[in-house]
């Protein structure tokens, strides 16, 4: 049987990971700005991440590897993919990458953190997860810090319109967020490709259209490339650190993301930090402390409930097997869970939406 504490440590980091993976998108993705549009750029990102992984997903099946099978999608899912794709892969990629085009990657990169507020908010007040005082000051922290790199150095207090664009990024990837939280018991790889594959067919789609210029080939293979890792195998990592945490940490973990980024853009000179960056660095770092030393730990109650996703015999899979069912750990089929009344440290995972 796997110890909680393990169980528990898993989440933290597939969303780190996916953090890092991701933070590199917006430095890389600004200098390949020069080479093609805004539009060209999303969908080339999209189409290497879900052609990546849908090459990789062939793969798998010629392996056969029936012992690690994680659950199909299913149509009952299609509504809630669906949305998913459209606002976080095909509207959100283009408004990020048109903020970009005239915003220093460095402030980008951490503007970016409003993503994890507007997961939380909407994780909170919409879907109701729990949430407490030091996760609500953490997120408080990093809008506050936001909000700074928004709007410093903009002549006569105008609209940041650009500033705007990659914060209305932002709000797309939280709503996609919440809506794959729905769905994230189903196979990662299967729904990340998807996504890419429809919302990078779609931005390339547009760009033919509006006759914008084909770009350079060797642009078109580093964009797909940056796509893959950025976009691919990110989001690979974060629908299962969403199985672990919930939406709302899962985004409070991400938002370490943009200071990879930053980092990368500093070092190469693009720009120099200014006081208000500085400042606006600290108060992201503190809101980020806050939720990584977060600890909760109370007597909670399981419903019984049914449903399928990857596991293993840990004390929350005390099921009966069927014949048919496939062997060894981890493995993947409908299982029923009892009622289950217990104590430990534990986060607003798959299963763990209980009232508090």
């Amino acid at each position: 049987m796997q110890s909680l504490s393990v169980a528990s440590r898993r989440g933290p980091l597939l969303a780190l990971g996916a953090a890092a993976l991701f933070g590199i998108s917006t430095p890389f993705g600004k200098i390949l700005l020069s080479e093609m549009s805004p539009q060209w750029l999303g969908g080339l990102l999209c189409l290497g991440s879900g052609g990546g992984l849908a090459l990789w997903m062939l793969l798998r099946r010629l392996l056969n590897r029936p012992v690690r099978q994680e659950a199909a999608l299913t149509r009952k899912d299609l509504p809630l993919m669906s949305a998913a794709t459209l606002i976080g892969g095909v509207f959100a990629p283009v408004l990020l990458a048109v903020g970009l085009d005239h915003t220093p990657a460095s402030t980008a990169s951490l503007l970016l953190n409003i993503e994890g507020v507007f997961t939380a908010l909407i994780a909170w007040f919409v879907f109701h997860e729990h949430f407490d005082r030091r996760i609500f000051l953490g997120m408080l922290a990093i809008l506050l810090g936001s909000a700074i790199l928004s709007w410093q150095g903009q002549p006569g207090g105008g609209i940041p319109w650009n500033a705007l664009g990659i914060a209305g990024a932002c709000l797309c990837w939280a709503i996609d967020n919440n809506l794959t939280r729905k769905i994230s018991a189903a196979d990662p790889v299967q729904i990340t490709a998807l996504k890419g594959v429809v919302s990078g067919s779609v931005n390339v789609g547009i760009a033919l259209l509006v006759s914008q210029k084909l770009p350079p080939w060797s642009a078109i293979a580093q964009a797909s490339v940056l796509g893959f890792f950025s976009y691919g195998l990110s989001l690979v990592c974060f629908v299962l650190a969403l199985r672990h945490l919930g939406t709302a940490r899962t985004g409070a973990y991400f938002s370490t993301a943009p200071f990879l980024g930053s980092a990368i853009a500093l070092s190469l000179a693009w720009q120099l930090p200014t006081a208000l960056f500085w400042l606006a660095a600290a108060l992201m770092a503190a809101g980020v402390l806050l939720h990584l030393t977060e600890e909760h730990n109370h007597l909670h109650r399981h419903e019984a409930m049914e449903h399928e996703h990857l596991h293993v015999h840990d004390a929350h899979h005390q099921h009966e097997h069927l014949p048919s069912d496939p062997p060894g750990e981890p493995h993947s089929h409908w299982h029923r869970h009892e009622v289950l009344e217990h104590s430990h440290p534990h986060f607003p995972d798959i299963h763990h939406q209980h009232p508090h």
